[in-house]
């Protein structure tokens, strides 16, 4: 073989890819991908269901079967032990192909072993008859859930919340296997159901930071004589459809591609995506104000901008990194982009087009505007109507409720006390009833213990990536004034969308692209700078 054969030789190996070297990954990845489109039709069912589907007794039953069957099949598959062989076959037949030298190109395939490892060995650890338990209890806590709350009944739900703690710490426990017990605790591995890689005592960490500057602070802003007006918002009828247009003008305007996606109506607002070039959103309207609809739209394209341009190999890989890295989009539009004043020089236009007919008047001043969609509610029981300065601390309740009732340190029974008086601690408010305190959240009776957190963890991502945004694009303010966005959604695509579950935590991709893990000083610093100038406070 002569020298140029040799190298042409070489040079044809190094262009080898994982899939083509082992032919285990290759036949892996298409049965993961079968799951990911079941999984996907399955979506396109329920967003239906959701939206446009006749609402009946006899169409939601069928429809609940539909979706069951779908699931049960997608589960059978990713399930399957020949997914759990094909792990094992892949891993050895790469083995060494990713060190220096190597004649393949190795590319994400590690990653994709080891996420779908975790995510296979997490599924079959649980036995069919504990999945079958955590299915019925989800429908009838769900169902004592919402007959308890409509009575104000705790103690109703009791017995029923008992189970769903108790059914999810079986589950965790599980799942965390013998081998992890002494370095994770059990309200750690609930929380890396939604959050991975950032267990309890980062979080603790990190939430006590925020509680001890917000409290204090909040006490202040409370005391100040200078409150912006919240005329602005409401105090006439806004028209429904107006709203609409201002809001997908807007949505649009900032980046949420409608022609990879649409906007609809719906109860409860959502985002679901079906694929990249498939991601839908929802929102609400109220004829008695127009800023709950507006920011909804916003919040909600944020996590669609976050689907719209993930990777496209319909791999987990290629999914959004956590819960809390979704909510750090949504939020970062929401709040350092459609809160700020800049905003509103842009926006209001838009907003005086949409509401000033029929001889009615829309004629408040970007201030005015800016002051209105900030003020702070201090009477506010309810955490999905809080404002963001008094939000975080109705997460940081949740929170440590749940992690003191998995630790065995606080009784189901005693709920409602713990939280009526942290309440009171925490934003100087009295409880009069569980169905404003303790009984208003759904997540509890699906078992979703451990979601809370990803809120404000999401918060907190949001203000650093404005911080460094801004730091990287000097002049975003302006960007923002004049209904510039394509940098600032580029920015984020490259910190943040691009890279789907490459990175283990939230915390290893703030290192990898800002430099520095989580930092809850950004968020405060935000806040206080914020509230300070618009209650005029020190």
């Amino acid at each position: 073989m002569t020298a140029a054969t040799a190298a042409t030789a070489t040079d044809a190996a190094s262009a080898l890819t994982a899939e083509e070297l082992s032919p285990s990954y290759a036949l892996l990845l298409s049965k993961l991908r079968a799951v990911t489109h079941l999984e996907r039709a399955s979506s396109v069912l329920n967003y239906d269901r959701q939206v446009f589907m006749p609402s009946n007794d006899r169409n939601s039953a069928a429809r609940g079967k539909q979706m069951a069957t779908l699931a049960s099949i997608a589960h059978e598959r990713a399930t399957d032990p020949v997914i759990g062989e094909l792990l094992e076959k892949a891993a050895k037949e790469l083995e060494g192909s990713g060190e220096p030298g190597s004649c393949i190109d190795w590319g994400d395939a590690k990653r994709v072993l080891e996420l779908e490892r975790e995510a296979y060995d997490k599924r079959t650890c649980i036995p069919s008859e504990l999945a079958a338990r955590k299915a019925e209890l989800e429908a009838s806590a769900n169902h004592a859930w919402v007959k308890a709350r409509e009575n104000n009944d705790f103690s109703s739900f009791a017995s029923a919340l008992q189970d769903c703690f108790g059914t999810a710490a079986e589950i965790a426990n599980l799942q965390r296997g013998e081998g992890k017990k002494e370095t994770t605790s059990l309200y750690s591995q609930m929380l890396d159901e939604f959050e991975m890689g950032m267990p309890a005592e980062r979080i603790d960490a990190l939430f006590d930071e925020v509680q001890s500057a917000l409290v204090p602070f909040i006490a202040k802003v409370r005391g100040s004589p200078s409150k912006p007006s919240l005329a602005p918002l409401s105090g006439r009828t806004f028209d429904i459809k107006a709203q609409k247009e201002a809001s997908r003008t807007i949505v649009n305007g900032i980046g949420f591609d409608e022609s990879r996606g649409r906007i609809d109506v719906s109860v409860h607002p959502f985002t679901m995506s079906l694929n990249g070039a498939d991601v839908r959103i929802t929102s609400r309207f109220s004829e008695n104000e127009w800023y709950q609809g507006l920011m909804g739209t916003i919040h909600e394209s944020g996590h669609a901008m976050y689907e719209q341009n993930l990777g496209d190999s319909d791999l987990s890989l290629d999914s959004a990194l956590s819960m809390g890295v979704h909510e750090s989009q949504s939020l970062f539009w929401e709040r350092h982009v459609g809160k700020s004043k800049e905003f509103y020089k842009w926006a209001r236009p838009i907003l005086m087009e949409a509401f000033e007919k029929d001889g009615q008047q829309f004629s408040y001043s970007c201030e005015e505007l800016f002051g209105a969609v900030n003020a702070v509610d201090f009477t506010n029981l309810i955490r999905v109507n809080a404002d963001e300065l008094t939000y975080p601390l109705h997460v940081i309740l949740r929170y440590n409720i749940e992690r003191d009732v998995v630790a065995g340190d606080l009784e189901i029974a005693d709920i409602p006390t713990r939280w009526n008086n942290d309440m009171k601690i925490l934003l100087d408010i009295d409880v009069l009833s569980d169905t404003q305190g303790c009984l208003q959240d759904i997540h509890w009776s699906f078992l979703a213990i451990g979601y809370f957190p990803t809120y404000l963890l999401g918060a907190l991502m949001a203000a650093q990536l404005a911080h460094y945004c801004k730091q990287e694009l000097t002049d975003m303010e302006i960007m923002i004034e004049r209904g510039e966005f394509e940098d600032i959604r580029k920015w984020l695509s490259q910190k943040v969308h691009m890279h789907g579950k490459r990175y283990k935590s939230l915390d290893e991709l703030l290192v990898a692209q800002l430099g520095e893990p989580l930092n809850a000083g950004y968020f405060i610093d935000y806040l206080k700078e914020k509230y300070s100038d618009l209650y005029e406070v020190e």
